[in-house]
């Protein structure tokens, strides 16, 4: 690892805002690093835990501070109604928590969730407690995966070259999917 310690908080902190950094990857290579002696575990998790946290917190606070706001004057344009952003908040209050808690594991999520719980004025304690817990297990979780893979790291590189491309084919293809069922459904109301 090139920027060691550093790199991990400050890739994760920007990665966790929404720029798209692989986080799962430079994590279980990370791990890698560790199993090869050349990071040591506590720091590592340390600087992990301490990136995920400041880039969810940070992203709470655009989203506490401007978010609503920009949704509501920009929303029309994108077909968000006011409606459609009530009802967002409601199911957020519900199941924000859990979402704080697990949507690290879910890529593409885990950058909304900061920004809804801001917009839904999540209590600051409440939000501290679930997304911070949820950046420990994460970050735990991907350093153990690339600890336990240790010299099969290269397999996992071929790997991903090799499916790689199709599993983007997947994903793009799915989403093109619900994309048309979306706008069929809409039609027929």
């Amino acid at each position: 690892m090139k920027y060691g310690y550093l790199g991990i908080f400050f890739s994760l902190a920007l990665g966790v805002v929404g720029l798209p950094i692989p986080d799962e990857v430079l994590m279980t290579y990370a791990g890698f690093s560790v199993a090869r002696g050349v990071l040591l575990m506590p720091f590592a998790l340390l600087s992990a835990f301490l990136g995920a946290t400041v880039g969810i917190t940070v992203s709470y606070a655009i989203g506490l501070r401007w978010g609503l706001p920009f949704l509501l004057r920009v929303g029309p344009y994108l077909h968000i109604t006011p409606d459609r952003i009530a009802a967002t908040q409601n199911m957020f209050t519900r199941y924000g928590t859990y979402l704080l808690l697990f949507s690290y594991f879910l890529p593409g999520i885990r950058h909304l969730t900061a920004y809804l719980a801001g917009m839904a004025a999540m209590e600051v304690r409440k939000f501290i407690g679930f997304a911070y817990a949820g950046a420990f297990i994460w970050s735990m979780t991907f350093l153990q995966l690339g600890l336990a893979l240790g010299k099969e790291w290269y397999r996992v590189i071929v790997y991903a070259r090799h499916y790689g491309v199709w599993l983007l084919v997947i994903v793009i293809l799915v989403l093109m999917g619900v994309y048309v069922w979306r706008k069929s459904q809409i039609s027929r109301h």
